[in-house]
């Protein structure tokens, strides 16, 4: 698979786009948030104080594009100003896995699922029609966290199970996790029929 360029993609109320060094201000800002820090940051981030850490948590993301791996900012469509985040990671043989965080000052907007919708139909979609060409993509979280349920339905990603203590916050403490996924194949979210009772 070739690895994709740098995409600016649009979505409902939203585009995603690379990171900048622009963003550190807001990403200090939303790394600072209790809820971002317990599930998406890392247990060797979490410690560092606040600056350091969102220097090195945005250096990793400006150098993915460059190994394939995309990580979008998620950007106001006016302003270009930062709500959010999301990316994959771990992709090999078609699959890959999608983290995302919605900034404080963001959130209640839908967001959440609108870049999850956007990002993971662009992954799905065949190179010659501008995507990533990947089959898979799966999405797992803490059962803790039951807001993602809702958010990964919204954006077509199934609930496929529960994985026994597969996640850990910061503290190390561990959770059972649902896993979601969708495949290229699956119908596209909009079109899918609710099952009946």
């Amino acid at each position: 698979m070739t690895p994709p360029l740098p995409a600016r993609l649009t979505g409902p109320g939203l585009t995603l786009r690379p990171f900048s060094l622009k963003d550190a201000p807001l990403v200090a800002q939303a790394l600072n948030d209790p809820e971002i820090l317990s599930w998406a940051t890392g247990a060797h981030l979490h410690p560092l104080p606040s600056d350091e850490r969102a220097a090195r948590w945005l250096q990793r993301r400006l150098e993915a594009w460059s190994g394939g791996v995309p990580h979008f900012a998620i950007a106001d469509p006016g302003t270009d100003t930062l709500t959010g985040y999301i990316g994959l990671r771990r992709i090999h043989n078609g699959n890959a896995e999608v983290g995302s965080w919605i900034a404080p000052w963001a959130r209640g907007r839908g967001l959440a699922a609108g870049a999850l919708l956007t990002a993971a139909g662009w992954a799905l979609t065949h190179p010659a029609d501008g995507g990533m060409g990947l089959h898979r993509i799966a999405l797992h979280h803490a059962t803790a966290n039951p807001a993602s349920c809702t958010v990964a339905a919204k954006a077509g990603l199934l609930l496929e199970g529960t994985m026994r203590q597969a996640t850990t916050d910061h503290t190390g403490t561990r959770y059972d996790s649902h896993l979601h996924a969708r495949l290229a194949t699956d119908p596209h979210p909009h079109e899918r029929v609710p099952a009946t009772p």
